[in-house]
């Protein structure tokens, strides 16, 4: 009777540790982690759940085929705060072209194609590092330094049709001369099908890696090797309803690192260009270990001189991490 006890308190105690232990998933340990966090306080705020979204402030790092429905000139920059001594910043200018016909002369013309350009920057690093030599003693304090540099074009070729592609640099100092760098492209359309809803399609990260060489420090000892991003495979669907002026939209991830993620979001117009935001974002349809994260914010601007100035906030929760991000942000259109 006793063996029995301690057997079934033994398969108890495993059956119970099984459970409780979170379940692995690939994506976390894959390279430019950084990279795949959202931009910008707007994106953050509505679950990063952009790839569709035609309307405010757009960057071409959600989808490059967005530029050419952005509405002046757009600016914006933005800065998170994170714990660990992490830092996240952002910087983008988006703009379109419209191009006419030359036998066109009416005075209300309409272009016969729009064109657009997005570039930015994502920088991320992690400071306040103790460095320690062999015996364990203090040295210096370090840093790392993680940068995406993206430039991006695309054309509408039809009231209900664009297409865009996007160029992305990526340099990485990780300790002194250990750097990593590479290239990776974006490819991103979008369909209109009326007024009120629109279907993104968009391919991330085609080709992105990081070519490490170790030689420098380590002489012979040192290696040569690629670290691959995961290739992400994104379809998304917005809609917009004029009449109380509230835009939703929804997202479907698949990556070849073994996650199927689901994003949403919403952006409801309270009052002129006082806007308030939810979201959430990696719902891991294959690990709910993963770490949900919800999310709100809310933005306001104002007209200035001709150029309207407005400030972004959001804030979303962090799971397995001492305190949960902020992102606060300012954004230009002239």
């Amino acid at each position: 009777m006793k063996k029995i006890f301690l057997s079934f308190t033994l398969l108890l105690f495993i059956s119970g540790s099984l459970i409780a232990q979170p379940e692995y998933t690939d994506l976390s340990s894959k390279a430019g982690a950084f990279s795949r966090m959202g931009f910008g306080a707007r994106g953050i705020g509505m679950g990063n759940a952009m790839s569709s979204v035609t309307s405010g402030n757009l960057v071409s790092y959600y989808n490059p085929a967005l530029s050419p429905f952005q509405e002046n000139n757009s600016f914006q920059t933005g800065y998170t705060f994170l714990s660990l001594d992490r830092s996240l910043n952002f910087l983008s200018f988006t703009r379109k072209f419209d191009f006419y016909s030359s036998k066109d002369s009416s005075e209300d013309r309409k272009p016969v194609s729009t064109a657009g350009i997005s570039a930015g920057v994502i920088n991320a690093g992690v400071g306040s590092i103790d460095g320690r030599d062999g015996s364990g003693l203090h040295t210096k304090e370090l840093s790392t330094s993680e940068n995406q540099f993206f430039l991006s074009v695309s054309n509408r070729f039809s009231k209900k049709l664009s297409l865009g592609i996007a160029v992305k640099f990526f340099y990485y100092k990780l300790y002194e001369e250990i750097t990593a760098s590479g290239v990776g492209l974006d490819i991103g359309a979008l369909y209109k099908v009326n007024d009120n809803w629109n279907i993104s399609l968009m391919f991330s990260d085609i080709n992105s890696k990081y070519q490490w060489d170790t030689k420098p420090v380590y002489e012979q000892q040192g290696l040569q090797l690629a670290d691959n991003f995961p290739l992400l495979k994104k379809i998304g669907v917005s809609y917009y309803n004029p009449e109380i002026k509230l835009l939703t939209a929804v997202e479907f991830e698949s990556s070849n690192a073994r996650s199927s993620i689901i994003r949403a979001g919403a952006e409801y117009n309270i009052y002129e260009n006082l806007f308030l935001r939810c979201g959430i974002d990696q719902v891991n349809l294959r690990n709910f270990d993963f770490g949900i994260r919800p999310a709100f914010g809310f933005s306001y601007s104002k007209m200035f001189d001709g150029i309207m100035i407005g400030v972004d906030y959001a804030f979303m929760v962090e799971q397995y991490s001492p305190s949960d991000r902020h992102i606060i942000g300012v954004n230009l259109q002239f």
